[in-house]
């Protein structure tokens, strides 16, 4: 009887003590004045040596891959709670997760804002000269809403996987658990689709922006004054067409001319371009500088100039409306018939520029990771909302002002380059200064992308990210191949935009957001037929516009 009533009355001591935990939600809890916070010579208190000691305990009984007898989470204190124990006795308060290590919203933003804006925006003007001035401007903005929306998903997508942990989950991660190694492995190849594809597209540009500025710096240096087509307009906002044979009214050639001071002048820029061509030496030149850098061990020391990214979309932003001020607009709308210097306002080689908008308004890999550190997440989808706003209206801002104050006549609209810098002479300053900040940024951002492929490829393949240095190089040694090859045979950033941007986008903007989306619903039983149906259309227009690219 003794026995009874003594584990009865533990039991209620029991029960008691664990009705009064539970109201405290954390029984172990042990208060901040109990540990050690400024003076490192104090002695960490009784209540924090039994919490430490309850922690190890359990972390014996299991090992990582077993999680049966983890430690429950009414031990583990909350993560603004959490200190280091030295053997010695003291402890260090963690800061790391503290609230005030999150950003506000308008950093937030910013940061999608420059994190989207890459090379995509040279070819804003191209893509909306390929769909028609008006269809293009629809177009845009119809196509970052669906993009939007589409990132919406993506970024909700783990918080709807019920009973697990998916706090530190990524959407190859959410994928995986959706359609297993299939989801896991289609999500990385086409990722790689859009960073190899993203880094080819930079090396086409940095062999574009090292010629025209050894150009500069060698027609200054020997007063060489360069016209560099007869097809072009006169003053000092000179425009001109590269490719004036693009025009279907037009029978154009191109001829260079260069006046000097001495006879010699012509040999010696004879030999300079000979040794300084823009697709036969200048793509081999930058191996010698990039390789080596894309077998270092860590980017950190490149990720620190990534603030020139933005130096460089601003000051395109002002580059772009100097121009627009100096040239005016020409505009002339013929809806649907070409002429010799306008082009219809609704073509239909109009899925070159979806392709195009498709990697322009693509961040879907990234978002979850860059939207952890927002400091409120309950404004996440105002927040991501925003940004694609602004990135919107940036795009708008540039494409159209540049499309409209393209001088026609004397040019043809379809004279619009892939790249619009290309529009404008090597001896123009303003031009010049900013493809050198480009090159510059390219040149920092290329191993930070090369930095992110082999992290993925080798750490699914591999197990590790840098399993020796001849994998690495190998690697390496294949990418730059790709750009050198596209730089020298095909250099039309436009179209490697738009099929790379087209090809990441079918999986991982339409189809598995889509599925993902329709599945979870599905399994909560709140999937409708109207949302069923409006999601494949999705699904539909991704492969739509992949197979369109084929027949631009």
């Amino acid at each position: 009887m003794k026995t009874g009533r003594y584990e009865e009355s533990y039991e209620e001591e029991c029960e008691s003590e664990a009705l009064q935990l539970q109201t405290m939600n954390r029984p172990f809890h042990v208060e901040p004045r109990n540990i050690v916070d400024d003076d490192p010579q104090e002695r960490v208190s009784a209540e924090a040596a039994i919490l430490n000691s309850r922690v190890h305990y359990y972390g014996r009984l299991t090992g990582s891959s077993d999680r049966l007898l983890s430690p429950p989470n009414h031990v583990i204190p909350r993560p603004e709670e959490i200190y280091i124990y030295s053997p010695l006795g003291t402890a260090f308060k963690v800061t790391g997760s503290d609230s005030s290590s999150k950003n506000p919203s308008i950093i937030t933003i910013f940061a999608i804002w420059n994190t989207m804006m890459g090379t995509s925006i040279l070819s804003i003007p191209w893509g909306l000269k390929q769909a028609g001035f008006t269809l293009g401007i629809l177009i845009l903005i119809f196509t970052g809403l669906l993009m939007l929306y589409c990132c919406f998903i993506v970024l909700k997508s783990p918080k709807s996987i019920p009973y697990m942990e998916t706090s530190d989950w990524e959407f190859p991660d959410v994928c995986r658990y959706y359609f297993g190694k299939f989801g896991q492995w289609s999500s990385l190849v086409f990722s790689m689709v859009s960073l190899i594809g993203a880094m080819v597209v930079y090396w086409v540009l940095m062999s574009n922006f090292l010629y025209n500025t050894g150009q500069f710096i060698y027609n200054y240096a020997h007063n060489v004054n360069i016209s560099d087509s007869e097809f072009g307009t006169n003053g000092s906002d000179r425009v001109i067409c590269p490719y004036p044979n693009t025009d279907p009214g037009g029978n154009y050639t191109i001829s260079t001319h260069y006046h000097g001071s001495s006879g010699n002048d012509t040999s010696d820029v004879s030999s300079f371009e000979h040794w300084w061509s823009k697709t036969n030496t200048i793509p081999l030149y930058l191996i010698v500088l990039l390789l080596p850098l894309l077998c270092f061990r860590s980017a950190s020391f490149f990720a620190r100039f990534t603030f020139l990214g933005t130096i460089s979309v601003v000051y395109l932003i002002v580059l772009v409306t100097v121009k627009t001020v100096h040239l005016g607009f020409h505009l002339e709308f013929h809806w649907f018939d070409s002429t010799q210097f306008y082009v219809p306002e609704f073509r239909l080689i109009f899925p070159q520029l979806t392709g195009v908008l498709t990697l322009a308004f693509f961040i879907h890999n990234c978002i979850i990771t860059l939207m952890k550190s927002n400091r409120h997440q309950e404004n996440n989808v105002r927040d991501l909302s925003v940004a694609y706003i602004l990135v919107g209206m940036t795009y708008l801002y540039v494409g159209v002002l540049i499309f409209a104050a393209f001088p026609s006549p004397p040019l043809s609209k379809d004279c619009i380059e892939p790249n619009f810098l290309d529009n404008f002479p090597s001896s123009d300053v303003m031009v010049f200064v900013a493809r050198t900040f480009l090159l510059f940024q390219m040149v920092t951002v290329y191993p930070l992308l090369g930095y992110l492929v082999r992290v993925q490829l080798m750490g699914q393949i591999f197990g590790s990210q840098y399993p020796s240095f001849f994998h690495v190089l190998a690697l390496n040694i294949l990418i730059v191949g790709a750009g050198v090859l596209m730089a020298k045979f095909y250099p039309n950033i436009g179209s490697i935009i738009r099929f790379s941007g087209a090809t990441c986008g079918l999986a991982l903007v339409f189809v598995f957001p889509a599925l993902v989306h329709m599945i979870s619903l599905r399994r909560q039983g709140l999937l409708r037929w109207p949302s069923a149906l409006f999601h494949s259309f999705l699904i539909v227009l991704g492969v739509a516009n992949l197979l369109a690219q084929f027949f631009m």
